[in-house]
């Protein structure tokens, strides 16, 4: 079996949300057409593990285009639209994902995408990464590299390298400037706050909207919420992040501090138990809890379940656990990342950035990848720069170049002042 979806007759539904994303994609447009007349990928096996959504699809197409053979599974259990998987299934690609799908079925599904030996891996969160290196290390002897597009994929590589124990090298698609300045930071910021609201419905402006984690993808959720009238508090343990936070002008505190006032708390940290027993125990009644990271690790789901003497689903995505003492603790979307699970993610004018450096950055693997050490690589400054190039062409967008006196003044020492 070439795919495992839940309904191939919502393709059509599919088909048409693809379109509408790609009219904000032009990059990767332009990416495609010249895949298509040059086919870089040709004869390219590539498996992907990512949110199954529309933007996705388009970035299928494109490295299709390209003449790879595209597997494509789902990177979070939540995340996939099931109507853009049967829309791919209708078109020829192998798709193996399921909204909802249990943790068996994720991995089996994991494993169908790994089945035919892949050349490449595309990752969003090192799930096949780490299924290769877990169980399945043969399949590393015919690999040219990996991608890796999420913050938390790059932290769990960057200790395997560091570690000696990577087998092939990785391009941390998420360390080039157009990618996380962009979609961790807008892309972010506004999915996050469009999957909170569509799960409760509630009014931002005048809460208290607890972010855990100032990186980029708290800088965005940070802006947002604010910008909705929310009073935000930033928690945090690195000091140069909480120090950039309180200049920005929010309140800076531990959790504990934070936890007996607040209304909403989001974590985008990419670390685990950052909300945990001891802050449940503080919150008062109604409080809502998500996560933004890319794992369902950020909450102490388990130590919530425990105190809890019920729970029940009061609306989509939207679970109460009620408490021995009366207070309601209210977790969205199984604490998983709630920007995909009840919103549908970044918009497609982000991800066309994000994808268009997917799509290069494969395309330097199958040109460059048998040369690379085995360590997590940044994809070249001159594609992260001609990707944003395209993008201001793209909008409109003028720039100055530098003159040759200009130049000359840059690149020496001798000219003084």
């Amino acid at each position: 079996m070439n795919y495992d979806i839940k309904d191939l007759s919502l393709a059509e539904a599919g088909k048409n949300r693809i379109e509408w994303a790609e009219r904000s994609m032009p990059v990767l447009r332009i990416i495609r057409d010249r895949f298509r007349k040059e086919k870089p990928l040709n004869g390219i096996v590539l498996a992907a593990c990512l949110h199954v959504t529309t933007e996705t699809a388009a970035l299928v197409q494109t490295l299709a285009a390209g003449g790879a053979e595209v597997l494509v599974c789902a990177s979070n259990p939540l995340s996939t639209q099931d109507d853009v998987a049967a829309a791919l299934v209708s078109e020829g690609y192998h798709v193996y994902a399921i909204k909802g799908e249990d943790t068996e079925t994720y991995y089996r599904h994991i494993n169908a995408c790994l089945d035919p030996g892949p050349r490449i891996t595309m990752d969003d969160g090192a799930d096949l990464v780490g299924t290769i290196h877990a169980e399945r290390q043969h399949l590393a002897e015919n690999l040219l590299g990996g991608t890796e597009e999420t913050t938390t994929g790059v932290i769990r590589l960057k200790s395997m390298a560091a570690k000696g124990v990577l087998l092939f090298p990785v391009i941390a698609v998420n360390d080039s400037d157009t990618k996380h300045f962009f979609d961790n930071r807008y892309g972010t910021g506004q999915s996050t706050i469009d999957g909170i609201l569509r799960a409760t419905n509630r009014l931002l402006a005048g809460s208290i909207f607890v972010v855990s984690g100032y990186g980029w993808c708290g800088r965005g959720l940070a802006t947002r919420a604010a910008g909705m009238g929310a009073r935000v508090i930033v928690t945090e343990v690195d000091p140069l992040r909480a120090l950039e936070a309180a200049m920005d002008g929010y309140l800076v505190m531990p959790m504990a501090e934070a936890v007996p006032m607040a209304d909403f708390f989001c974590t985008v940290t990419g670390d685990r138990s950052v909300i945990r027993k001891e802050h449940f125990e503080g919150m008062k009644d109604g409080a809502i809890v998500c996560n933004s990271g890319h794992f369902n690790v950020e909450i102490d789901i388990e130590s919530l379940e425990k105190m809890a003497v019920s729970r029940r689903v009061i609306r989509d995505f939207v679970e109460e656990f009620a408490l021995s003492d009366g207070r309601r603790i209210i977790l969205l979307g199984e604490g998983r990342l709630i920007n995909l699970a009840s919103a549908e993610g970044h918009p497609s004018s982000v991800m066309d950035m994000s994808f268009a450096n997917q799509a290069l950055a494969a395309e330097h693997l199958v040109k460059f990848g048998s040369g690379l050490s085995k360590q997590v690589h940044r994809l070249p400054l001159e594609i992260d720069a001609e990707i944003a190039r395209l993008k201001l062409d793209s909008m409109g967008i003028r720039i100055d170049t530098l003159t040759p006196a200009q130049e000359e003044y840059l690149s020496s020492w001798e000219m003084g002042t």
